[in-house]
């Protein structure tokens, strides 16, 4: 019974794994209709399914205090797949009929896997990030393909626009930026303002732009950890 306790945080993780992979599957499909949704958009839900994986396992782990060496590696890895790749899939198969710039979508999870190497060995992001989170950079390509794809904003896939986005972003998450986490230690408003603020602006931007406001999402997030840096 412990055995199977000890792996239920790992089972989910795979779930991640899973999600990731669907969603690399759908991406590779582009514009193409399923059913009542454009692959790209399923390609978005399987991220968002691996997000809400993501978000499980560390519960699940802390709340069976099976916390494992495996544990965090398997984590990483699938975190790789789901929050670097899959994105870097969306972008390359939305952009290549229009801009062979599309290739530097691979930086996408170069970049990521830097980033969660570092973060594996780096003991001083138990409370907060150094660099901005693999998953919230998902968050943000998802928000750029939205506005992109929906919206037909094809300067958004030119070089001049779309390269320095992708250097500034993959930056991010190697940068010595300190991002705070969304964990809620309590409901106090003065500990919390930052993140209060934060979903205040989920709320508006997605109402106001839908999917698409998950870019100006991220970008209020690393301005706002810019701004209260000891959140």
């Amino acid at each position: 019974m412990n055995a199977i306790i000890r792996n239920i945080p790992n089972s989910i993780t795979c779930v991640n794994l899973l999600a990731g992979c669907m969603a690399i599957i759908a991406a590779a499909h582009g514009q193409e209709q399923f059913g009542a949704l454009k692959a790209y958009e399923w390609a978005f839900i399987f991220i968002a399914i691996g997000a809400a994986a993501d978000f499980l396992d560390g519960l699940a782990a802390r709340t069976l205090h099976a916390y494992s060496s495996l544990g965090k590696e398997l984590d990483s890895l699938c975190d790789l797949v789901t929050f670097g790749v899959a994105p870097a899939m969306i972008i390359l198969n939305l952009f290549m009929p229009q801009q062979c710039t599309a290739w530097g979508a691979l930086l996408i999870p170069v970049a990521g896997a830097i980033r969660l190497a570092r973060f594996n060995i780096d003991t001083r992001q138990a409370t907060s990030f150094i660099g901005l989170p693999i998953p919230a950079n998902a968050i943000f390509w998802i928000g750029y393909a939205a506005l992109y794809a929906h919206d037909g904003v094809t300067a958004l896939a030119e070089w001049y626009w779309f390269l320095p986005v992708l250097l500034v972003e993959c930056w991010l998450m190697n940068s010595p930026i300190r991002i705070f986490s969304l964990k809620f230690k309590n409901l106090k408003f003065r500990e919390n303002f930052a993140r209060y603020l934060l979903v205040a602006a989920a709320a508006v931007c997605c109402l106001v732009l839908g999917v698409g406001g998950l870019l100006w999402l991220i970008v209020i997030y690393v301005l706002l950890s810019i701004a209260f840096k000891r959140q």
